[in-house]
């Protein structure tokens, strides 16, 4: 007799279903795993036999074979424990086979029984529903799991309860959704002295989802800017917070089952690897690039980062998706993520200041910046210099609008947009729009023709930069309240678009 249940391997952000087989034949006593498994799947035996002891369960005198099928799938992690565990409880006659069968289950068994909280409970509850099939899980998985809706997800803490429920002995309830997580208090943009220009960078950035480089010496408030956008962009919505919450779940980030409406601000530091910034590793776990999706990636010192880093974020910022390619693993990830990068003028960051520049100047600034190929630089709708602030402006009281009036106007603009592209679901904001579609919403008058047409002949606009400058215009007309790109918000645009000076 052969007992099978089911359970999940992750593929990306994607659950595929694995029945997991257990069948006892006469021979040698041994436990056996088979079916592609990695070093952690292959130490499940230990666990189970550990936790079956615990409940004074003893393995057979038997050959005990488990196989996890699709036999040519890898797979990974410590989630196959409870699968395995039930498997074999259900070969040995303990529990009903049928009632097993209609389940999928993961969970990491501990040495006396008790289960473990593991990552993936959000993709591996999808899974369940498209099957029909309940899902049964850890306890600390539970609140995450049933998010979904779809499907019955029960979570029981040990082993024992686990038993209980499938024999009916002790039904456990539904697991109900975990709390929606709350921000903390946003840093309000009003707490910026000056730099009205980058702030008004900052709201169009916010409101059409364009990447923005900023330029300026230190202490000249770059970070300032960029930690308080997270004040100003709209909540995620339903869609994109599940979106957000499968990779944050397949990434072991979710807490208690919370699933936030706040769009993720991800900073990672100047160092990280090409793997920590795609996505890679031994089981190709998603980067920052895809920890971003729907949000906000902020790369500090952007220049400081590895060449080879840079040139990997042009291929994600036009497509939305990242593949991670392994020899073990070939996986898609999402990564619709707004760039905002900070750079110093030049290495010492004092360029446009003779009493404290280096001896390399001008040439200093030039290499610096040079690290930045042009096509990556290309790809910013918007760049700005962020002046340094007069010490006599630091004095003076806040100015200028507050985080929640800016967002406000963010928030209206994006409710045009999806208006707008209601009809084109592969589109959301503004700085998705290409083609035919783009020139239906941004296709300029007479006079901005005249207007792009100076501009690409002065500064040598290339035909990404033409599109950016059409998408950024249409951004800043939804911010205007107007139905038609007119030569005010093209000339605007133009200007975010002009090389920076470094000086």
């Amino acid at each position: 007799m052969v007992a099978k249940t089911y359970t999940v391997a992750f593929e990306g952000v994607e659950a595929r279903l694995v029945e997991v087989q257990c069948a006892l034949a006469q021979g040698m006593p041994s436990f056996s795993i088979v079916g592609l498994p990695d070093k952690a799947v292959s130490e499940a035996r230990e666990r189970v036999r550990a936790a079956l002891g615990a409940l004074a369960i003893a393995l057979p005198m038997k050959k005990i074979t488990v196989n996890l099928s699709p036999a040519d799938l890898p797979k990974e992690g410590s989630h196959f424990d409870l699968p395995i565990a039930l498997a074999l409880l259900a070969a040995i006659g303990i529990l009903p086979p049928e009632e097993i069968e209609s389940l999928v289950a993961i969970g990491e068994l501990a040495l006396d029984g008790r289960l473990t909280p593991v990552a993936g409970a959000l993709p591996a509850a999808m899974a369940a529903a498209e099957d029909n099939r309940a899902l049964i899980c850890p306890r600390g998985c539970g609140a995450e799991a049933a998010w979904v809706g779809a499907t019955p997800v029960f979570a029981p803490a040990t082993l024992n309860e686990a038993l209980r429920h499938i024999t009916a002995q002790a039904p456990l309830p539904q697991a109900t959704p975990g709390e929606v997580a709350s921000a903390p208090q946003a840093r309000d943009l009003r707490d910026v002295k000056g730099q009205e220009r980058a702030k008004r960078a900052l709201e169009i950035a916010a409101a059409g989802r364009h990447h923005l480089m900023m330029v300026g010496a230190p202490g000249s408030g770059k970070s300032m800017l960029a930690a308080r956008l997270p004040g100003i962009l709209p909540p995620l919505s339903p869609v994109e917070a599940l979106e957000t919450s499968m990779i944050h779940s397949l990434s072991g980030l979710l807490s208690e089952g919370g699933i936030s409406r706040t769009r993720p601000f991800r900073e990672p530091h100047h160092t990280a690897s090409m793997a920590a910034m795609i996505g890679g590793g031994r089981s190709a776990r998603p980067g920052e690039v895809s920890l971003a999706h729907n949000g906000v990636l902020f790369m500090d010192e952007f220049p400081e980062f590895p060449r080879a880093v840079l040139e990997t974020l042009r291929q994600p910022i036009e497509t939305g998706e990242v593949v991670v390619a392994r020899a073990n693993a070939h996986v898609r990830y999402p990564c619709r993520f707004l760039l905002i990068a900070a750079a110093n003028p030049c290495r010492c960051g004092y360029l446009g200041d003779p009493a404290r520049a280096c001896a390399k100047v001008p040439n200093c600034g030039s290499d610096y910046l040079g690290r930045i190929s042009g096509p990556l630089m290309d790809r910013f709708d918007l760049r700005i210099e962020v002046p340094p602030v007069a010490y006599a402006d630091l004095d003076l009281p806040s100015r200028g609008d507050s985080s929640a009036t800016v967002a406000a106007r963010v928030a209206e603009a994006r409710a045009r947009q999806s208006a707008r592209f209601a009809d084109h679901p592969a589109v959301r904001v503004n700085a998705e729009a290409e083609g035919a579609l783009l020139e239906e919403i941004a296709s300029p008058d007479a006079e901005g023709r005249a207007l792009l047409a100076r501009v690409a002949e002065r500064i040598g606009l290339t035909a990404r930069g033409y599109h950016r400058v059409l998408r950024t215009a249409r951004t800043i007309a939804d911010l205007d309240g107007s139905d038609r790109v007119r030569s005010p918000h093209l000339a605007e645009a133009v200007s975010y678009r002009l090389t920076l000076t470094t000086a």
